[in-house]
């Protein structure tokens, strides 16, 4: 019976505790914007709590889900009965369109004892010539980026990218796009004059041959020049020449894996021997793989070369060979770029570290 009694008593003591931690009450604790201009600039409300518990509460913290929401509030206890307010004001500076924000708000406790949300549309500002078109090319052009990024393109498959101009000038530029590193596949299509205010693009594509296919990274730079003066940009075209996805079971298509994804050389002394180093490149799938490319960054050599095989479930071993006479003092950071026809991960990149010391 005294055994009852305690945990009866020791039941009560607990509801007791829970009854009284910290509740605060926002009505509504949700408000909607509506319609905002980016253009007006930031937004507030005020959102109101009552205490609704017995005891006096602290608000330790106010947290928002990302940084363009910001609330102001008091630590001040509230006591029980009385009320609190937060203001909480949103940003809609390069945030067009709608949103739909939380903010946790925590005790002393460390408790979450209630949670806040604003909402609404931002109908965005007209933008700037130069927001538009950030990059200065020279003479008055501006261009909106100077990079065109692929990734993957295949044998027979044309890609195209664009790169938006606008003369802002009071005068017609002569543009020339001088290639500095080209990799004889790119298609580059531009206006040779652009009239005052004019605005347009510059378009970058990509054919690989079906007959003649070609593996690997493809680069082209091109410097701007505008009437017959270097300007200060370079567009620059980046891709991976690779197999196309083939059809088929999954469990029949190569598979490469590596043993490890970085390669240390570690502490080398400048006048050490050629240091050899190696990992295992193995075909987990069920055809097989075909090595297509492997290049690196000039600071190692290879013993893999393209067009070797790998049978299913067979490996190889792959030697690095570092020349430490070859290579300036301090940290030194290669890559290994390995190219095959594992339809999954066509491509893997291995990472090469060294320290050349004297």
């Amino acid at each position: 019976m005294i055994a009852r009694r305690h945990i009866a008593l020791l039941f009560t003591t607990l509801c007791s505790i829970t009854t009284a931690r910290a509740q605060i009450i926002f009505d509504p604790a949700t408000w909607n914007f509506g319609s905002i201009a980016e253009a007006n600039g930031a937004v507030s409300h005020v959102f109101t709590g009552v205490n609704k518990g017995s005891v006096p509460v602290v608000i330790l913290d106010v947290v928002a889900s990302c940084g363009c929401t910001r609330p102001e509030f008091s630590r001040r206890p509230v006591m029980p009965g009385d009320t609190t307010r937060i203001k909480v004001t949103y940003d809609p500076a390069n945030r067009p369109g709608s949103f739909d924000k939380e903010l946790g708000i925590y005790s002393s406790e460390r408790r979450k004892i209630a949670t806040l949300s604003i909402r609404g549309s931002v109908t965005p500002r007209e933008k700037s010539i130069e927001e538009l078109y950030p990059v200065e090319a020279g003479g008055g052009l501006r261009l909106n980026e100077t990079l065109c990024a692929f990734t993957y393109i295949y044998p027979g498959q044309r890609v195209q990218a664009a790169i938006g101009y606008a003369n802002t000038s009071t005068h017609t530029v002569h543009l020339e796009l001088r290639a500095t590193h080209a990799s004889g596949l790119a298609d580059i299509d531009y206006p040779r004059e652009i009239g005052p205010g004019e605005r347009g693009e510059i378009n970058v594509s990509y054919l690989i041959p079906t007959d003649k296919p070609r593996y690997g990274t493809l680069r082209d730079a091109l410097d701007v020049i505008v009437d017959d003066h270097p300007g200060n940009a370079t567009i620059v075209a980046h891709a991976i020449g690779v197999d196309a996805p083939a059809k088929g079971p999954a469990g029949q298509a190569p598979q490469a894996q590596t043993s490890t994804r970085i390669v240390k050389f570690g502490s080398v002394k400048r006048s050490a021997p050629l240091q050899r180093l190696s990992f295992v490149l193995s075909n987990t799938g069920g055809r097989d793989l075909i090595i297509r490319a492997v290049e690196n960054g000039g600071h190692v050599a290879v013993t893999l070369a393209p067009g070797r095989k790998i049978a299913p479930g067979a490996n190889c071993r792959v030697e690095l060979l570092l020349d430490p006479s070859a290579q300036e003092y301090g940290p030194l950071t290669d890559h290994l770029l390995l190219v095959t026809n594992d339809p999954a991960r066509p491509m893997q990149r291995i990472r090469v570290t060294a320290i050349i010391e004297d």
